[in-house]
């Protein structure tokens, strides 16, 4: 019997086997769940269908986070499907690579806007639709997050103002769902290559400084990550409510 043993799971933001949703999808899959996973445009569709199929995927439906019609529309089908859900990961952030390089006075209006409505209102957006299914079924909200959103990192700039919005919409959301008994919380992550990773400048020197410096002197895995989101999402975490979990080796302990 598994830990998330007859929970429904919607996770959205696989994008490829190497990312984070898609170890998560994975972990949960092990320990019992039954999943749903979206996919945000074709060319995203045709590596997350056949990934979807791997992990037995009750739902593969299309989703925008920009748009709250297609948000709706996702929860409609899930609600259709399966009558109420328990989980829901939140694993998407993008901004204008060009912002992602050098000095933080690049950031553009519109690539500000861009990065805060796909990186830290999306969550806002799908907890609205999500919230009446997961009412009264002790349901887990999580979000990813990264350490540019409390301390400044070399190019992360508007995506560490983005994440930033996201920690604080978590503790924002964890008290207006508490009372229906759902929790919310994110996990910190450190420095994974990823697709999302591959656009930020200087990537591999902070993965570098990380695995040097980090109490366990190590970079982590997605495999981490997903280990920390199979407790978050349990009910060994029932206790546990807007929270932003560090999973990065320590690293977010050290001074100098």
């Amino acid at each position: 019997m598994g830990l998330l043993a007859g929970k429904k799971a919607v996770i959205f933001g696989v994008a490829n086997e190497k990312s984070i949703a898609w170890a998560i999808a994975e972990a949960f899959k092990r320990e019992g769940a039954e999943l749903a996973l979206t996919y945000a445009n074709e060319t995203v569709a045709k590596r997350v269908i056949p990934l979807a199929g791997e992990a037995g995927a009750d739902l593969v439906l299309p989703c925008d986070v920009r748009s709250d019609a297609d948000i709706k529309a996702v929860f409609n089908e899930v609600d259709k499907a399966w009558g109420g859900m328990d989980i829901l990961v939140h694993s998407i952030a993008f901004a204008n690579k060009e912002e992602l390089k050098g000095s933080f006075l690049n950031t553009t209006r519109e690539g500000f806007a861009m990065a805060m409505d796909i990186s830290s209102y999306s969550l806002i957006g799908l907890v609205k639709e999500a919230a009446p299914l997961m009412e009264g079924r002790e349901g887990s909200v999580l979000a990813m997050t990264y350490y540019g959103g409390q301390r400044v990192f070399p190019s992360y700039n508007v995506m560490g103002v983005a994440k930033a919005a996201l920690e604080m919409s978590v503790r924002y959301l964890a008290e207006a769902v508490g009372p229906a008994g759902t929790r919310v919380n994110a996990i910190s992550a450190g420095p994974l290559k990823t697709l999302a990773a591959a656009g930020v400048g200087g990537f591999n020197q902070i993965a570098g400084h990380v695995a040097e410096k980090a109490p366990l002197r190590r970079n982590i895995t997605q495999e981490d990550v997903a280990g920390a989101a199979v407790y978050l999402s349990s009910s060994l975490a029932r206790g546990v409510t807007g929270e932003i979990h560090f999973v990065d080796s320590g690293y977010n302990i050290i001074g100098l």
